[in-house]
């Protein structure tokens, strides 16, 4: 009878629930008392230091074998509850909650687990001087704890245990690579270290250990692995910064401020010593090219040495910073090393008298910005493209014919100029000419490659532009806003791409793999969008630079009573601030970029000031006599030293005639010439220039505009109303 009962209530589902409530009951104990169990282990192991290796590895198999029958039981569950969800709908929801809640327990009682596995990786690591294995299992260790906290579950005097175990660890870590770095990276002083002595400097030597030596007992690691190391435990700025200003301090001030010294490089098999010899001299100040000798070769051999490292197998393939460690380094130190440059070296290396200035333009090279200098007659140095294969020839030779035949057409004297196409004489970044350089010799390498491999290479190429279109602008955009130098020479440079994109794929459309000449091998859509981005990288520059502009007009109390000294002195200093900012930017643009876009450039510029300045004084109601003269002497100096600026360098001198004509470029001008005029004309003078509305004045300014500098400018007297009634 009982087996009959038995049977139908297993058969109802009842009996194995509550089997299984008892199941996960008694689950539930026993997850309870390993988690007590964990804890206190954890607190005796990082809180009382004792030995519980064995009684660790029995909860690790303890809690894997109830990870299992929890799996087993959250399976069973939910096949009950979708079988006989009718019945017992809640009683199996509770069930699965009590389970869910011991799942959590067990997912922390792991994370428990692999923090002290981290710990203990760790440790050997350590042991065996493993610096970049040994920071990351303490990286892990610390995102377990760091998991561990967010779900505060735990005992907080446990986990403080934990905290206070993983604080000492990083000491620890920190402070054996602190050992090596000192054994890597030897100074050797003079006993005084006095670096304003030049005598004490030939005592000083800086010394890297690049590799090991193989007889020695206890090898140290290489520069790279430490140096790694230290970035995965977030101290490397902080070391960089240390040894920078080392750096600075004993090699490359003394550098800038002794002609007599210069940088002895030695490289032994495992070493590499920086040390200083002295030469006789009668200079008191080096001169700003040798110092930048000096100093370059310092920093190639430092980055060679230092910055640009390969990485050991133990680093897991991760990859090493280089490029960031030389950026890195040279932002904690470039800006005292400038400071250093001008106020030991170049502040000495500005002539006296103007008979020195030829001699001054080689320093003025050596400090710009090298770009390079592209002119029309310029091309790609790339090899020759390999003769097509005899089944296209054909094809090249009706392109040919095609070609020669519109040529042809041309009648004798519309013949179009050799230099119709090309791109004008402007300046771009090295890296660019270099980037395209690359392009070009990857597609000569893609036409002598199967055409798997062709394929890759061209779709390389787009996208080389695709990352340069895409990166260069976001990573530089601080420099592009705030450098207009630096703006002129991307704009040129993305023009100088789009012009190469233009040709690019069909100098190599019958030379590439059959599947890329139909059609498809191109960059021609690329074009608009580099063209756009050079443009509005430009634009951006020219409304920051009218910002500028109309900020220093502002300072010019809108001319009000120029016959008062502190007002003529405010508007006196904006004029001359206006053009001071014309000037610089002429120095900095007019070598850069092309000639025509050079005068659009800053005819826009001097027309924003011209325009502001008559808005201003037109605005006027009462223009005194004094403030007439005033107000003519501020405009006469923007009209004879605004124009200063379209002013040809000598190697433009066949685009003289392009820069003369300043009313092209600034449309204001004319109108800022009538308004000088009117400021000491008479009415009579006046009315003829306006002549019915046919005159100068006329095309000048509106009726309105005259009526009201006419009302400012004099007294209302019957002569000036029989003026006012000429002006329609």
């Amino acid at each position: 009878m009982a087996s009959f009962v038995k049977e139908v209530l297993a058969h109802s589902g009842r009996l194995e629930k509550e089997d299984l409530g008892t199941r996960i009951s008694r689950l539930t104990r026993q997850v309870e008392e390993i988690k007590g169990e964990v804890c206190s282990m954890i607190s005796k192991k990082y809180s009382e230091f004792l030995p519980s290796m064995q009684s660790a590895q029995d909860l690790v198999t303890q809690v894997d074998k109830l990870s299992d029958d929890i799996d087993q039981l959250k399976a069973r569950i939910e096949s009950e509850v979708c079988r006989d969800l009718h019945v017992s709908t809640a009683e199996f929801t509770d069930l699965k909650q009590q389970l869910e809640r011991d799942s959590v327990v067990l997912s922390l009682l792991k994370q428990l687990q692999q923090f002290s596995t981290a710990i203990e990786d760790y440790n050997c690591a350590l042991a065996e001087k493993k610096y970049v294995s040994a920071a990351q299992r303490l990286e892990e260790a610390q995102k377990h704890l760091k998991l561990l906290k967010s779900r505060k579950c735990f005992d907080l005097k446990m986990l403080k245990s934990l905290s206070m175990e993983l604080t000492i660890q990083k000491q620890n870590i920190l402070y054996h690579l602190g050992e090596e770095w000192q054994k890597l990276i030897v100074w050797k002083f003079p006993p005084s270290k006095d670096t304003n002595n030049w005598e004490s400097c030939l005592e000083t030597e800086l010394h890297l250990c690049t590799e090991s030596l193989k007889e020695e007992k206890n090898p140290m690691p290489p520069i790279s692995s430490v140096l790694l190391a230290f970035s995965i435990l977030g101290e490397l700025r902080a070391k960089l910064k240390s040894f920078g200003k080392m750096l600075l301090k004993y090699i490359l001030r003394p550098l800038t401020s002794c002609p007599s010294l210069y940088a002895v490089i030695e490289s032994q098999p495992s070493v590499v010593i920086f040390r200083f010899e002295s030469v006789k001299t009668d200079l008191e100040h080096p001169s700003p090219s040798e110092v930048f000798t000096k100093i370059k070769l310092v920093l190639e051999v430092l980055k060679k040495q230092l910055l640009d490292l390969p990485l050991d197998a133990e680093q897991d393939n991760e990859k090493t910073p280089a490029i960031l460690l030389a950026e890195m380094l040279g932002d904690l130190i470039w800006e005292d090393l400038s400071e250093c440059l001008i106020k030991n070296c170049l502040v000495y290396s500005i002539p006296t008298n103007s008979s020195k200035l030829q001699q001054y333009e080689e320093v003025r090279v050596d400090v710009a910005q090298k770009g390079v200098c592209i002119t029309p007659d310029s091309k790609i140095s790339v090899p020759d493209l390999p003769s097509p294969g005899e089944d296209k020839k054909p094809d090249i030779q009706k392109v040919v014919r095609t070609q020669r035949e519109e040529v042809g057409s041309l009648e004798p004297g519309n013949s179009l100029d050799r230099h119709s196409f090309s791109l004008p004489t402007c300046r771009i970044s090295a890296s660019v000419q270099k980037l395209m350089e690359l392009a070009y010799q990857t597609l000569l390498e893609a036409t002598t490659s199967s055409d798997q491999c062709a394929v890759q290479l061209f779709y390389s190429v787009r996208s080389i532009f695709h990352l340069f279109h895409d990166v260069v602008p976001t990573y530089h955009k601080e420099n592009l806003q705030k450098l207009p130098q630096l703006a002129a020479i991307h704009h040129n440079n993305c023009m100088y791409i789009a012009h190469h994109l233009l040709t690019l794929g069909h100098q190599f459309t019958l030379r590439l793999a059959p599947v890329l000449c139909d059609g498809t091998s191109t960059f021609v859509d690329l074009v608009p969008g580099f063209r756009r981005l050079g443009t509005e990288c430009f634009l951006a520059q020219m409304r920051a630079q009218k910002g500028e502009l109309l900020e220093r007009l502002s300072s010019a109390r809108n001319f009000i009573n120029m016959d008062d000294e502190e007002n003529y002195s405010a508007a006196s200093r904006a004029i001359r601030q206006v053009l001071h900012q014309l000037k610089r930017l002429g120095v900095v643009w007019q070598d850069v970029l092309p000639v025509n876009i050079y005068c659009k450039a800053m005819g826009t510029l001097l027309n924003t000031a011209l325009s502001e300045t008559i808005a201003r004084i037109t605005a006027l109601e009462d223009i005194s006599t004094e403030d007439g003269e005033r107000l003519y002497c501020l405009c006469k100096t923007l009209m004879d030293e605004g124009p200063q600026v379209f002013a040809p360098l000598a190697e433009e001198s066949k685009n003289k005639k392009y820069q003369e004509e300043v009313p092209v470029y600034v449309p204001k001008w004319m109108p800022f010439k009538e308004l000088m005029m009117m400021l000491q004309a008479n009415l009579q003078e006046i009315t003829d220039r306006w002549a019915d509305g046919k005159g100068p004045l006329a095309a000048a300014f509106s009726p309105s505009e005259v009526k009201a500098l006419i009302r400012s400018l004099f007294q209302n007297t019957e002569r000036r109303a029989a003026a006012l009634a000429k002006i329609k």
